[in-house]
């Protein structure tokens, strides 16, 4: 690993400076929040970096504020934190649920809920150091290698899986996220943030170089709007979505007004399921419907050799996920 200098901004805006500043001057710079995924990096030289410039002097960054317009949820606010905060109780409870899965007490202590959006992929012919697609190349070896955790949707010419769990809650929950950089503030929806590889292979979002996701915003939510999050795993923890579901319906009473359903582990972003969605507006919520939009859920599925056993499992989750919004033991 080569020397690397850091720095610690007073502001954001000093940050976006100091990154646009290395940038002109040939100088790799990247962003640190806690740097969890960013230090397993380092040490396996995915990125060797110039400068690490580091959050954590920036005041306000991890506030979790709640307003009229909905909630304001700093880029540094900590995913143990998300997961016990009171704001993220019922309506939003799936961003608590998605927060709380993640790696193990020790990752959500540090890891921050910017990092867990931005953070890069986790196939390991990437983090092995394979010239593939994300380090350069020209060849996703999941296609004909080992893709047992690969994309069933939306895959090609890169076959990776986002590996966030709070992000498909952030998509269905309808978020924005505030981006800082040199030429100032923008802001995204959470559905125009990731990128599929078909854009771009080497990327998984529109964040530019020289930008910081600074906020995530959450719209107010209906009167009886309820969420949930559902996620299956190869194994107890340390480890991300096989497949995952985040769901935000408008309830009155057993009837479901609308929803947003999205699906987490099976593509390069979040997939959200725009007809199944459709199939539960104005409709009650009953085991039998939950399970007829499980069976669509995975229509235009296109399993890899070793991955077809995400459709099943995919169905399960979108059941279950329904089931616990509807109060019904899955």
């Amino acid at each position: 690993m080569r020397p690397l200098a850091s720095a610690r901004p007073r502001d954001l805006e000093e940050a976006v400076r100091l990154l646009a500043e290395a940038r002109r001057h040939g100088r790799h710079a990247v962003v640190a929040g806690g740097g969890s995924d960013l230090l397993g990096m380092v040490k396996e030289r995915l990125v060797e970096p110039d400068l690490v410039v580091s959050l954590r002097s920036v005041r306000g960054l991890d506030q979790v504020l709640s307003g009229a317009d909905g909630l304001r949820i700093g880029g540094l606010a900590t995913l143990d934190a998300l997961s016990q905060h009171e704001h993220l109780r019922g309506p939003y409870a799936v961003l608590a649920q998605a927060a709380e899965s993640v790696g193990t007490p020790q990752i959500r202590n540090v890891a921050t809920l910017a990092g867990n959006v931005c953070q890069r992929p986790w196939c390991w012919y990437y983090r092995g150091g394979f010239p593939c697609f994300k380090n350069g190349g020209q060849t996703c070896f999941a296609v004909t290698g080992e893709n047992q955790l690969h994309a069933i949707f939306g895959g090609g010419p890169s076959y990776i899986v986002h590996p966030s769990d709070t992000a498909p809650a952030l998509v269905a929950l309808g978020a924005r996220f505030r981006l800082v950089g040199p030429a100032g503030e923008r802001l995204v929806p959470a559905g125009e943030f990731f990128t599929l590889p078909g854009k771009d292979p080497a990327r998984e979002n529109v964040l530019a170089a020289d930008e910081v996701l600074a906020e995530v915003l959450l719209p107010p939510l209906a009167a009886g709007a309820r969420s949930a999050y559902h996620k299956v795993l190869d194994r107890e923890a340390w480890t991300h979505a096989v497949v995952s579901a985040a769901v935000v319906a408008e309830m009155d009473g057993e009837s479901c007004r609308r929803a947003r359903i999205v699906l987490g582990g099976v593509a390069p972003a979040p997939w959200p399921l725009p007809a199944v969605e459709r199939m539960l507006e104005g409709e009650r919520l009953t085991p039998e419907l939950a399970a007829r939009a499980a069976g669509a859920a995975v229509a235009g599925a296109v399993p890899l050799t070793k991955n077809g056993y995400k459709v099943p499992v995919t169905k399960a989750v979108v059941r279950r996920a329904l089931l616990a919004l509807a109060g019904v033991a899955g």
